[in-house]
């Protein structure tokens, strides 16, 4: 067999299991699927695609002419065509697959990502009620319409819906309400442009963080960057999804190191390294400011 089975012992033919048989069941019902590796990131671009020089999926931001049948592009393969999902191309996927995701722009959804308590806490006051999926640290709420994603529009808030993938965590509790204009408005609309290169930006000119910046940190300078690199390294690995509420954790991580320093530290020299990290795969420098803006101001 290409992909994983469970035996029958009734003489019929042996039926899809685990994470397979669960994408099937719900490319049935309208809802693109795709499996993930351990570390909840989609699967690698096979050679022929490794670096988008294939010029990636039709449907993706940049259209292009991929007809790879492997799961390649991460959210951009996710599909409801149940041959695929158990094509060969796809089997060597679901055989390491930890874990199990969906596009929820695909399905005519959008996710608000609660990522703790805080943030479950303020969109109980400030939300209208819908259908809730509990996670292993907050909630995803799901509202029916479709809308633009963005990382940290808020502390431990994200919004997926297109161009983004969500982890299938169950169908949830709940009625889904209509998308409501509050979530809307938690994501800045921007200028969109089909060439990084075309975009008028100040990142190019990154001030590198050293001593002469941060004449009023405690700290060595090996110290500080070596805790920076850590965290651009990080941010550095969400190629496909999470780069910008990465950015928004390393910030805060940094950021509380220097709370008891005298100043200055230099805090925003790191800011716009931590920025230029996460443009280069490619976050929209303005959410990428806003992730690491809010970031340094909840450091405490």
């Amino acid at each position: 067999m290409t992909h994983p089975t469970r035996s029958r012992r009734d003489g019929l033919a042996p039926q899809p299991a685990g994470h397979l048989a669960t994408a099937l069941t719900l490319a049935a019902k309208g809802v693109p699927v795709l499996p993930l590796r351990a570390g909840k990131l989609p699967f690698g671009n096979c050679r022929a695609c490794a670096h988008n020089a294939c010029g990636g999926r039709p449907h993706m931001k940049d259209p292009g002419p991929c007809h790879c049948p492997a799961p390649c592009h991460g959210w951009a393969s996710a599909t409801t065509d149940p041959h695929t999902l158990v094509s060969p191309e796809w089997a060597p996927s679901w055989r390491h697959a930890a874990t199990l995701a969906y596009h929820p722009g695909g399905a005519g959804l959008t996710i608000v990502d609660l990522d703790n308590t805080d943030a479950v806490t303020w969109a109980r006051d400030h939300l209208p009620p819908t259908r809730t999926v509990a996670t292993t640290r907050g909630e995803h709420w799901l509202y029916l319409g479709t809308m633009s994603s963005a990382n940290a529009v808020r502390s431990g808030v994200d919004i997926k819906s297109s161009m983004a993938y969500a982890r299938w965590l169950g169908p949830g509790n709940g009625q889904m309400a209509p998308l409501p204009d509050a979530v809307r408005a938690l994501v800045v609309r921007e200028e969109a442009t089909s060439s990084r290169a075309a975009v008028a930006s100040s990142v190019g000119t990154t001030t590198v963080w050293d001593r002469s910046v941060a004449t009023g940190c405690r700290h060595t300078e090996r110290y500080v960057r070596t805790g920076l690199e850590r965290g651009l390294a990080l941010v550095g690995q969400h190629t496909e999804s999470g780069a910008g509420t990465r950015a928004f954790a390393v910030a805060r991580f940094l950021a509380h190191q220097h709370i008891d320093c005298p100043g200055p530290c230099g805090l925003d020299a790191l800011a716009e390294e931590i920025v230029a990290a996460a443009v280069a795969v490619d976050v929209p420098e303005p959410y990428a400011r806003r992730a690491v803006t809010n970031g340094l101001s909840h450091a405490a």
